[in-house]
């Protein structure tokens, strides 16, 4: 079992690799990286013109499962939207606070040797979860 807990976690980091290149294509500015306040946890905080982004990522092997971002379920949303929260608190975050918030999914579905991302911006509105 440690071994696909390993396997699941070198994915997860390689998914959000992927997706910090992928937004700093974009004109995005990675803020942060595997963010955490106790038990909360937020895999990318960045910038752009358009105001700051709190980014989930999800990263899987090709599968006939759901897609990646099906799994960002309600309390997922609950929880990031309280790390954004504690994060916008911090000396870091405070500058930020003004700025338009995006709560964002990176999907990262890997296929052999390649793989494919897929950006939702603004996937769920806070005051709707």
């Amino acid at each position: 079992m440690e071994g696909a807990e390993n396997h699941r976690s070198d994915l997860g980091r390689l998914g959000e690799d992927i997706a910090c290149d992928r937004l700093q294509d974009m004109g995005h500015v990675i803020l942060e990286r595997n963010w955490r306040s106790g038990h909360l946890e937020i895999d990318i905080i960045s910038y752009d013109p358009d105001g700051i982004h709190f980014v989930e990522v999800k990263a899987r092997k090709l599968s006939v499962q759901a897609p990646p971002q099906e799994n960002v379920d309600r309390t997922k949303q609950k929880r990031i939207i309280q790390a954004a929260k504690a994060f916008l608190k911090t000396a870091k975050g405070l500058p930020y606070g003004a700025h338009e918030c995006h709560f964002d999914i990176m999907a990262v579905t890997f296929e052999g040797n390649s793989c494919h991302t897929e950006w939702f911006p603004q996937a769920y509105i806070p005051i709707y979860v």
